[in-house]
């Protein structure tokens, strides 16, 4: 008997406030847990300190025969008061502090969608703010909850019980890993797909591997055009050139028109030598006309082939926006010069026109004039 009570003192000694002790769960309450720690008495463990969450009730953590690691945070004579939550702070705050400082990415679930943020259980309260999450914005975080985000410790106080957490900083980082990677390998000339991301007065920039790079307007087409919206529009997925790549400035020159066949290369083997085409007259110069006789490809009509006289300026016989026809002299594609003619193709229609219909015209004006001067000659006869 004398032994008993000595071994119940010495367990007794054993425990005092801030003690780390093992037990079984003896009974489960709504609001409290019961554990055999060895002590005289069970310890109680109230429902506030089983996690650092809201748990409604204690049977959704413990379960009669668990056996769990606690901290004793009151002791006297008839009552003992242990914490599940103050043992899982304790070694989480020193895992957060080395996750701090190493800069450790690891997951966390989302137990909470608050107001402002999101809430993950770590052993501690981790806070989210919404503008950490991503790196987007997100309007409504409802879905958020259950799901398993990777996290980085961005701020923390153990003093205030304050952890901030950032998957944005995940995604950032991994996001410059890609921009650099990406800057890195690109070389000039290269021809790659992109996708358009969002366009401007002056171009079009579009994500090429974490990177956005600019098509100008001037690169977009080989046409001329006064919009991007033109040709591309936000999410088109589209194939570009690589003009340059600046990794220090984190720049790239792209351009859609580089990777299309060019107009010159359209017409190669469509209009040939002798050929007659229509076209608008683009431009009057003192030495002829600019004529676009298909699109992105202009002829030039010099001014002694404008007509079959002479003229002082092409503006005499031709007007801008004008369309005519006229005859190709020569094809010139790796030069990128075509000569026309539109005299040459009125004189072959002057010539084309049959010469009975001139005889005929002037054998009826002979026979009209010989009849008259008969006339004539008989009056003054008589």
């Amino acid at each position: 008997m004398v032994e008993e009570m000595n071994n119940e003192m010495a367990s007794v000694k054993a425990l005092s406030e801030g003690s780390i002790v093992t037990g079984t769960v003896t009974k489960v309450e709504d609001k409290q847990a019961f554990v055999n720690v060895g002590y005289k008495t069970d310890g109680v463990v109230p429902i506030s300190e089983l996690s650092s969450l809201h748990v409604e009730q204690v049977s959704d953590v413990l379960q009669e025969g668990d056996e769990i690691e606690l901290k004793v945070i009151k002791l006297t004579d008839d009552e003992l008061v242990l914490s599940k939550r103050a043992v899982a702070a304790d070694k989480a705050w020193e895992d957060m502090v080395a996750k701090l400082e190493s800069g450790e990415v690891f997951e966390a679930e989302v137990a909470d969608v608050v107001k402002g943020g999101l809430v993950v259980d770590v052993g501690v309260r981790g806070f989210i703010p919404a503008s950490l999450v991503e790196r987007h914005f997100v309007e409504n975080f409802d879905d958020y909850k259950g799901r398993t985000l990777r996290l980085k410790v961005v701020e923390l106080d153990k003093e205030k019980n304050k952890l901030i957490l950032s998957q944005r900083a995940v995604l950032d980082a991994e996001a410059d890993n890609e921009k650099r990677h990406t800057l890195e390998r690109l070389q000039t000339g290269d021809e790659i797909e992109g996708t358009v991301q969002r366009l401007t007065d002056f171009g079009a920039f579009v994500d090429v591997g974490g990177v956005d790079g600019l098509v100008h307007i001037s690169q977009m087409s080989h046409q001329h055009i006064d919009s991007p919206s033109e040709i591309v529009t936000e999410g088109d997925r589209v194939n570009v050139k690589v003009l340059s790549v600046d990794v220090e400035n984190e720049r790239i020159s792209l351009s859609i028109k580089e990777t299309q066949p060019g107009p010159w290369e359209k017409i190669q083997g469509e209009i040939q030598t002798d050929d007659v085409v229509e076209g608008t007259v683009k431009r009057l110069v003192s030495f002829g006309a600019f004529i676009e006789v298909a699109p992105g490809v202009e002829g030039l009509v010099h001014i002694s082939q404008i007509a079959n006289r002479h003229i002082g300026t092409p503006g005499e016989v031709l007007q801008e926006g004008e369309t005519v026809q006229a005859k190709v002299l020569e094809v010139n594609v790796e030069e990128k010069r075509i000569s026309l003619s539109i005299r040459a193709l009125s004189e072959e229609t002057q010539m084309a026109e049959p010469d009975g219909d001139y005889e005929k015209e002037e054998d009826q004006a002979g026979f009209s004039l010989g009849d008259m001067i008969g006339d004539q000659l008989k009056k003054y006869k008589s």
